[in-house]
């Protein structure tokens, strides 16, 4: 399959990388440092699930040098969609897949209007993965997981081929009933892990050493449970519950990719995140206290670190 990684940051350098392992055919659009990292020394991925290794791997900052693909994986940040979707249009071709791994519950919309919303299906990845170095990508904590599906709720013949490819590259791949179910869950789980980490500025382990502060990461997913309802999601009665255990079982040194770009001094995708919540309560009348302190005490520092 001929793969492009839009986005060869932590998540797309370590899908991409497995892809790439696995024998796909798969080129990075990549920039500066990055980009002449892969040239020079190739892909390292180091990764507590498939181990360490190093591959020369194709990599380019010119879309005009692909040409149309089979599937494009777009693994930007989410505050980058718009700049980095600008010469997708090299990618598409009649068949062409294009599936996000982003942050957030409206990235496959948006990406939709820019690409066409018959190439997209929609992703969530469960994975915590960050440059160490250029060229150098660190899986730290999650399952590597990706699970997928068609916008519209099911299934389908193209969903279940990305899923082999996946799989083939030893990705644990699911096909969930109704991504936007997933979508969801994902959503209120990584408002509460990325939020919470970045505003204390803690691992996991140290959140849940605090009762008050564990306490924290279950009122900001209630808060998203309830908006999720009110906005027709049908998600889990126990979903708290179990996105809590799981949290509670990630690597202690765990943290959100937001906790990780708050400390490096890079932008957060807070808008995205908990103010998307926020913003969306504001629509529905509702008030989301755990969420707005959250959105309000990382705002100022959405832009990068402040000089």
């Amino acid at each position: 399959m001929r793969i492009i990684v839009i986005g060869a940051g932590g998540t797309g350098g370590y899908f991409g990388g497995l892809l790439a392992r696995a024998g796909e055919d798969v080129t990075f659009l990549a920039r500066r440092t990055q980009l002449e990292a892969f040239r020079t020394h190739g892909l390292t991925v180091k990764s507590r699930l498939a181990g360490t290794f190093t591959l020369p791997v194709h990599a380019t900052s010119d879309p005009q040098e692909i040409g149309a693909v089979d599937l494009v994986l777009f693994c930007v940040k989410t505050y980058d969609t718009k700049a980095a979707s600008a010469g997708i249009g090299h990618f598409i071709g009649p068949e062409t897949v294009v599936l996000p791994i982003q942050n957030g519950i409206d990235a496959a919309e948006r990406l939709g209007r820019e690409v066409g919303a018959q190439h997209i299906i929609g992703g969530v990845a469960y994975v915590t993965s960050q440059i160490e170095s250029p060229g150098v990508i660190a899986q730290i904590a999650g399952a590597g997981s990706i699970e997928l599906g068609e916008l519209a709720g099911g299934q389908s013949e193209r969903t279940r081929h990305v899923q082999q490819v996946l799989r083939h590259a030893g990705i644990s791949a699911e096909l969930p009933p109704d991504i936007r179910v997933t979508l969801w869950e994902k959503f209120l789980f990584i408002c509460a892990f990325s939020g919470v980490t970045a505003l204390t500025r803690l691992p996991l382990g140290q959140v849940f050493a605090y009762q008050e502060t564990s306490d924290l990461l279950t009122a900001v997913m209630k808060e998203g449970e309830a908006l999720a309802r009110v906005c027709g999601i049908a998600l889990p009665g126990d979903i708290v519950e179990r996105s809590y255990a799981t949290l509670q079982v990630l690597e202690p040194e765990a943290m959100g990719s937001m906790a990780f770009d708050l400390l490096a001094g890079r932008r957060l995708e807070i808008e995205a995140l908990n103010g998307m919540m926020v913003h969306l309560g504001q629509e529905h009348g509702m008030s989301l206290p755990f969420n707005s302190a959250i959105y309000a005490a990382l705002r100022p520092y959405a832009n990068g670190a402040l000089r």
